[in-house]
C-alpha cells in the first residue's frame, strides 16, 4: 500500500483532495437544503459544531496549538471573520435558489482571489487573468439574470458570499506555510461558533430529530470539504488543481435532480459553462506559463 501511495504525485493527490473536498462541500449544501426552514444563524452553528469537534481532536492527537503563533492571530481572526460571514450568506443563498446555481456562484471565489491577491499580497495581475475574471462575471450574470427587483437578492446575496469567501482564502494563502490544517481549521470553528451563537440563541427554532440530523451530517461533510481543501493545497498550488474544485458544480447539479427534482434552466447551464470555461483557460495558461519557465 505505501507503494501505491509514493507512486501517486503530489498533483494527483492535490486533484484527488480537492475532488473529495467538492463533493463534501456539494453534500453539506444538500443537507443544509433538507433540513427545512430553519434560521441561517442556527444552520451555520451547527455546521461549524461538528468541524470544532473533529478540529479539537486533531490538534490534540499532533499535540498541536489551538490559537496558533501570536504573530499570526489577527490574519487567523480576519480569516474566521470572513469565513464565517462567506458562511451564513452562502447558506443564505442555498435556501432560496436551485442548489447548483448557488454553489457556482460561491465559485466566483478564485476569482475574486485572483483580485484581492493584487490588491493585499501585491501579486501582479496578468492580462490574461484579468480577461478570465470578465468572462466569470459574464457567466455569473447568466446565472443571476438580474432584473430591477427584489427577487435578484438571493443571487447578490450568494455573490457577496463568494467575496467573503475569497477575503478568507487569501488569508489561508498568507496562513499556509505558517500554521497546521487542524490549527486553522479550529481557530475559525471556534470562532464562528463564538460570535453566531447569541444570534442564534434569538433566532432559534425548534428542530425534528430528522433537521437535527440533517444538520449534522451538513457538519459532517462540511468537515470533510474544508480538511479536503486544506490537504489539496498543501499538496499542489492552487493554480495547478483549482479547476477541479469545479466538480462540486457538477456533484450539486445531480444532487438537485436526484433528491429535490430541480433543473437549473438553461441560462444557468450556459452560465456554468461559461465560468467553467474560464476557468479552464486560467488552468491551462497558467500549465503554459510552467512549461516556459521549465525551458
Amino acid at each position: 500500500m505505501d507503494n501505491i501511495k509514493s507512486n501517486i504525485s503530489d498533483r494527483t493527490k492535490g486533484i484527488i483532495c480537492i475532488v473529495i473536498s467538492a463533493f463534501g462541500f456539494a453534500m453539506m449544501s444538500a443537507f443544509v437544503k433538507l433540513s427545512g426552514d430553519l434560521p441561517t444563524f442556527q444552520k451555520t452553528f451547527f455546521r461549524n459544531l461538528v468541524s470544532c469537534i473533529v478540529a479539537f481532536i486533531m490538534v490534540i492527537k499532533a499535540n498541536e496549538s489551538f490559537f496558533g503563533k501570536k504573530e499570526n492571530r489577527r490574519i487567523l481572526t480576519l480569516r474566521a471573520t470572513f469565513g464565517t460571514l462567506g458562511i451564513i450568506l452562502n447558506f443564505y443563498a442555498i435556501d432560496k435558489l436551485v442548489l447548483s446555481d448557488a454553489n457556482m456562484l460561491n465559485k466566483l471565489s478564485p476569482f475574486f482571489v485572483i483580485i484581492f491577491s493584487a490588491l493585499f499580497l501585491k501579486e501582479k495581475i496578468k492580462k490574461n487573468q484579468i480577461i478570465a475574471v470578465v468572462i466569470a462575471f459574464l457567466g455569473a450574470l447568466f446565472i443571476i439574470k438580474p432584473e430591477l427587483n427584489m427577487q435578484v437578492m438571493p443571487a447578490l446575496i450568494g455573490v457577496s458570499g463568494a467575496v467573503c469567501a475569497a477575503i478568507a482564502y487569501t488569508c489561508l494563502r498568507v496562513l499556509g506555510g505558517r500554521e497546521k490544517g487542524a490549527t486553522i481549521v479550529f481557530y475559525f470553528s471556534l470562532f464562528s461558533l463564538i460570535v453566531i451563537f447569541p444570534f442564534m440563541v434569538i433566532s432559534y427554532e425548534s428542530m425534528t430529530l430528522i433537521q437535527f440530523t440533517y444538520l449534522m451530517l451538513a457538519g459532517t461533510f462540511a468537515t470533510l470539504g474544508q480538511f479536503g481543501i486544506t490537504w489539496a493545497y498543501k499538496y499542489a498550488p492552487a493554480k495547478e488543481i483549482s479547476i477541479f474544485d469545479y466538480s462540486n458544480i457538477i456533484f450539486s447539479a445531480i444532487i438537485s435532480i436526484v433528491l429535490f427534482g430541480v433543473f437549473p434552466d438553461k441560462y444557468s447551464i450556459l452560465g456554468y459553462i461559461i465560468i467553467f470555461v474560464a476557468s479552464l483557460y486560467m488552468f491551462m495558461y497558467n500549465k503554459k506559463l510552467d512549461k516556459i519557465r521549465e525551458n
